[in-house]
């Protein structure tokens, strides 16, 4: 399992999780499977497509783009450490094997 965890504490506090073989979308939409309502958020901002060992974000045309360790990118592969940046939102990129209560 993936969990995509906002970076600062004190801004908003996202965390989300997608297991291997699941597609979800990011956005501020209510038809995005996982809701950022932040500025500078598209509707549906970007889709990740998670593997056992990867997970794929691709930037599904948003105005304000998707960033991977402040990197502009179109589509990129995630690993563990890596930052996703997503209008003025960042998230940590974990898996299951990081988190202290599996």
């Amino acid at each position: 399992m993936w969990v995509l965890r906002t970076a600062d504490p004190a801004g908003l506090p996202f965390t989300f999780r997608i297991l291997p073989g699941n597609t979800k979308t990011i956005g501020r939409a209510p038809r995005a499977d996982f809701i950022v309502d932040a500025p500078l958020v598209s509707r549906v901002h970007c889709r990740l497509s998670a593997g056992a060992a990867e997970l794929e974000v691709v930037d599904l045309e948003s105005t304000n783009g998707t960033y991977v360790n402040g990197e502009r990118v179109a589509r990129a592969i995630l690993r563990r450490g890596d930052r996703l940046g997503i209008g003025r939102v960042e998230l940590t990129i974990s898996d299951a094997t990081d988190q202290p209560d599996r």
